[in-house]
């Protein structure tokens, strides 16, 4: 191992210790990629030299996590996925007795999570306040200032960009960007969880989580898939991003809904 190799570990290391982050679970060359952003910024001319600044300044644990996990989000991101979640996965949920529980993992600034509240509202209508009222719709990510974006619910242009005029219509006003209306708001709750050491105290009807394990190596995957397994209930539903594949070890739990989409039911 190289000197630079084992600055590079030991800052690993401190990351972990420091602010609970699992780098070496990640795909080393993105992480790599993302953490020069924050070298540069600091002008720091090697991982040595930035792990002394983390030393000096704290809040730059902080900065470095928002730029390690940021994710590009919008709402009905690929809207061939969202019309399969929308025209037979919630329909089935929604025909079931009882309470629901729906959970965005990775949520980043909560286009996501927010697009499922969206979706709900449009089908469950006017006359659905007592199902609202049985359902759970649950954000994590591990970036604080991302969940603290997403809680405040205003987005700019590019974040719409891919939302039908007519739900922008009905669910956002503009002021100084779309601010996303209260009555949906109020029905995602966010929280701050890291993945691959966490999940919800309680078991899902449906989990989204898509383009988050492509940063991920195999075996953090495969832990990811474990807990997804654990919590989501029989006959929920996983949706995945479409590059992404079920990790082998739990393959036979899942039933193949639409293949492209990458959207899957447990047995």
């Amino acid at each position: 191992m190289t000197g630079e190799d084992a600055a590079y570990a030991a800052l690993l290391t401190k990351l972990k210790r420091e602010s609970g982050f699992h780098g070496s679970l990640y795909r080393q060359k993105c992480l790599r990629r993302r953490l020069a952003v924050r070298m540069r910024a600091r002008g720091a001319a090697d991982f040595g030299h930035y792990s002394a600044i983390l030393d000096t300044d704290p809040e730059e644990y902080e900065r470095l996590l928002h730029t390690l996990t940021i994710n590009v989000s919008k709402f009905f991101r690929n809207a061939e996925t969202w019309r399969v979640i929308r025209d037979s996965v919630l329909p089935d949920l929604f025909g079931r007795r009882g309470s629901l529980a729906l959970w965005s993992a990775g949520s980043a600034t909560g286009e996501e999570a927010y697009s499922l509240a969206i979706l709900i509202a449009e089908l469950l209508g006017s006359r659905g306040m007592q199902r609202w009222r049985e359902t759970r719709i649950v954000g994590t990510d591990i970036d604080a200032p991302s969940l603290e974006a997403a809680r405040a619910g205003v987005y700019a242009d590019v974040a719409l960009s891919e939302t039908p005029p007519e739900l922008r219509d009905r669910w956002f006003t503009w002021e100084d960007g779309w601010r996303l209306q209260e009555s949906i708001r109020s029905r995602v709750q966010f929280e701050q969880v890291d993945i691959l050491t966490g999940c919800p105290d309680f078991d899902v009807d449906l989990i989204v989580c898509r383009n988050l394990l492509i940063y991920l190596d195999r075996p953090a995957q495969e832990e990811v898939f474990e807990i997804f397994a654990e919590v989501l209930k029989p006959k929920g539903y996983l949706v995945l991003g479409r590059v992404e594949t079920v990790a082998a070890n739990i393959r036979p739990l899942l039933e193949i809904i639409n293949a492209k989409e990458r959207v899957y039911k447990k047995r």
